[in-house]
């Protein structure tokens, strides 16, 4: 076999990887949105949200697809979780141990491991999986996420749903007012536009500024004094 010879092989090798790469993506993606979830599922919502619906607990569960396809685009980096209501139905999930152990293999080839509900903070890299999930969410949704006119429906749903302990979102920052203490500052939305001021470029890599919002070894569940896996929704690699 001659260099030319052995490029040519080498490239139709490359190419075979890509197609198979592709096909296998859109088949995971597929299987994410229209695998039946475990019976029962919203029994646990409806527990600790009583006021819920047939029709808002598949709102919820709509929520948790929209979630693992964010994490599934992401190249299976680590996405926060935005929503109360949304982490409650994927925890109840979980408990449905073989379940959501074939749901993960079929949907990721890994496992993905719970980690808490959380909101923006002050420390950007902490931040790096809320802006992913921000990202993909929206995209899901054909919103822009860098300049958003309406939420996509998982930063929507505890606002949507009156979760008492949920999160509130805002598309922009306007009228949004963070300043002072006590309750009306804490009950203050978070805005869609906060989570495109780090210049988070969609790709699986992190930050188009070449910023930390991607620190090694938070992806990877490293310690940040919120418990294993950090402070968020989905596992690291």
């Amino acid at each position: 076999m001659n260099f030319f010879t052995a490029v040519i092989a080498l490239a139709g090798i490359g190419m075979a990887l890509k197609l198979w790469s592709q096909r296998m993506a859109t088949r995971r993606e597929a299987f994410v949105r229209h695998a039946e979830l475990p019976h029962g599922l919203f029994a646990k919502v409806k527990k600790k949200y009583p006021h819920l619906s047939q029709k808002d607990c598949e709102l919820v569960a709509h929520g948790l697809r929209q979630f693992f396809l964010a994490h599934l685009k992401s190249g299976r980096k680590f996405v926060a979780m935005p929503s109360q209501a949304v982490d409650e139905l994927w925890h109840a999930f979980i408990l449905h141990t073989r379940s959501y152990e074939l749901f993960c293999q079929k949907a990721f080839g890994q496992f993905l491991h719970h980690t808490p509900a959380v909101v923006l903070t002050s420390n950007r890299q902490k931040n790096a999986g809320l802006r992913r999930c921000w990202w993909f969410a929206c995209k899901e949704e054909n919103i822009n996420p860098r300049s958003a006119t309406r939420l996509p429906l998982l930063f929507a749903l505890d606002g949507k749903l009156a979760i008492a302990d949920g999160f509130r979102y805002v598309p922009d920052c306007k009228g949004v007012r963070r300043e002072g203490s006590g309750a009306d500052a804490s009950a203050a939305p978070y805005c869609g536009a906060e989570f495109s001021s780090g210049a988070y470029d969609g790709g699986t890599d992190g930050f188009a500024d070449g910023g930390s919002g991607d620190g090694g070894g938070f992806d990877s569940g490293g310690s940040d004094g919120c418990g294993g896996g950090g402070c968020g929704g989905g596992g690291g690699d």
